[in-house]
């Protein structure tokens, strides 16, 4: 993982392979930001003339690359656009935090094979640091593990060493904020790094073996029910999704603990592994990115090691109901009846609607531990992609409340969010003929359906809130800012600062 350090130095004595100075959109010409001071004064105030000229415009994301003035160490200046100057008219205002973290990321990415990056960012306190250091981390990733050796030194190694100039390395403000930057990133890049591993690599057991793995690492406990445990406890959701593949399903509960925590939040991801509908096959064109099917899962354990390596004062315990949706002779058919977990039937008109099924296991045996709250995390429906596009997760729940602190908290940490309400109208919908309720209901909101199937197995008196991240858990598109094409590790962010605001007392 890159190396991340804070530094004193000026931007023209720091020995790097360039510097990376923020410029933003003015009214009429690009404004260069605080931080660049040094490399400004050395161009003789006419930094962002000279940038202008190159064709900046302060734009987010622009990246403009120039030579180092005479007697720099560095010899390269990376100008990087931080989007609209703070402030009406080009007045005086602070950079947002998220603006710093997407320019921070795509200059990383932009350094991409150099050994060391200078960030000469604006830097007012220890929250701007974390901010560009959470972004250059973010941006520097890369995910190699199936390339050959040659092609992986094609594509260039990801930049070696972070530098953020400004920062106070011994300050204990500062150091907090960048080692927890430095936790985040590297939690974050390894949930990346599960939803890009091909299927035939992380099957439902090799994804419990890395659980294991990972828990003897930081201490923490992990359970593993397989197939045989699964079906001795009736299990029936996540055994109905995984009957038709040669890969069996397993349950991981992995658990965090602090000996002064007073609440415990319970986390609850979905992990299908590989997903092609079952025998409700999904269409041509819909296949090829179907190893991101288990991001929930993916988003779960990595906030489940970053509270344990941060210390949290909380309780948290991650649930992965892991398992692969395949059709064959043993298959789960449209018109079987499931016995679930919780005793309730379901009669399963859809297998592609299967994210719910195990789910729901999880979600009633999460309860039985009585948490003060349950998250799960899914990429669930496409219809959320289509109410909320491919950037934005949505959030629902049984109480207004908690829905409102997770959207707050998430506009917090800079992930897109919305508020998706859970109408009890299209509850009916769901009703069937042969068992107590059906994985399907109406076809318009889909989403707001799949988070009221949820609901009925969230043990009473349990505060619960869904995640539906079937949006910004895999990019398809080119890279933008600090995220990378593939898995994103959407979500992650605001899980840990939910732990962070849980243990602080702040959420019941």
């Amino acid at each position: 993982m890159t190396a991340l350090t804070l530094s004193t130095s000026s931007a023209a004595t720091l020995r790097a392979d360039a510097i990376v100075v923020g410029v933003a959109k003015g009214a009429k010409s690009p404004v260069v930001a605080p931080g660049a001071e040094a490399v400004d004064a050395a161009f003789d105030g006419k930094l962002a003339r000279v940038l202008e000229t190159l064709g900046a415009t302060g734009a987010e994301g622009e990246v403009t690359k120039l030579p180092a003035p005479s007697g720099f160490k560095a010899p390269v200046v990376l100008a990087v656009g931080l989007g609209d100057v703070p402030g009406k008219d080009g007045g005086e205002g602070r950079y947002a935090a998220e603006a710093l973290r997407r320019a921070a990321g795509a200059a990383a990415r932009a350094l991409a094979g150099s050994k060391k990056g200078a960030f000469a960012l604006p830097v007012e306190d220890a929250d701007d640091a974390a901010a560009i250091a959470e972004g250059a981390l973010f941006g520097a990733y890369s995910f190699t593990a199936h390339r050959g050796d040659e092609k992986k030194k094609a594509n260039g190694a990801p930049l070696a060493e972070v530098a953020v100039l400004g920062g106070k390395p011994r300050d204990k403000a500062f150091k907090a904020a960048v080692e927890r930057a430095t936790v985040l990133a590297a939690e974050v890049n390894r949930a990346r790094d599960l939803v890009n591993t091909a299927p035939n690599v992380l099957d439902p057991k090799a994804f419990a073996a890395a659980a294991q793995a990972a828990g003897k690492e930081h201490g923490l406990k992990v359970e593993v029910l397989d197939e045989k445990a699964l079906a001795k406890g009736g299990y029936g959701g996540i055994l109905g999704v995984g009957r038709g593949s040669e890969a069996p399903p397993r349950l991981v509960r992995i658990g965090y603990t602090h000996p002064k925590a007073e609440r415990t939040l319970a986390l609850v991801g979905k992990g299908i592994t590989y997903d092609s509908g079952g025998i409700s096959l999904k269409p041509a064109g819909h296949n090829e990115t179907m190893k991101c099917d288990m991001a929930g899962a993916a988003t779960v354990f990595a906030a489940v090691l970053a509270a344990a390596r941060l210390g949290l004062k909380v309780n948290v315990t991650g649930w992965l109901a892991l398992a692969e949706n395949m059709p064959s002779g043993s298959a789960t058919r449209p018109g079987d009846v499931l016995t679930m977990y919780s005793g309730k039937t379901v009669e399963v008109l859809n297998t592609d609607a299967e994210g719910r099924l195990v789910l729901a296991d999880a979600l009633t045996r999460a309860s039985e531990e009585q948490p003060d709250a349950i998250v799960d995390v899914a990429t669930l429906t496409g219809a959320m992609v289509l109410a909320l596009g491919t950037r934005f997760f949505g959030i629902m729940a049984n109480d207004d409340a908690y829905r409102t602190a997770i959207h707050e908290i998430a506009e917090e940490v800079g992930e897109l969010a919305w508020p998706m309400p859970l109408p009890v109208e299209l509850r009916k919908g769901m009703d069937s003929p042969v068992a107590d309720i059906a994985n399907m209901g109406e076809r318009m909101g889909g989403g707001l359906v799949a988070g009221l199937f949820l609901k009925e197995f969230v043990g009473e008196g349990i505060t619960w809130a869904h995640l539906d991240i079937a949006g910004p858990a895999f990019n398809e598109s080119g890279p933008f800012g600090y995220t990378p094409k593939g898995g994103t590790g959407s979500a992650i962010r605001t899980l840990v600062r939910l732990a962070e605001r849980t243990a602080d007392g702040d959420l019941g």
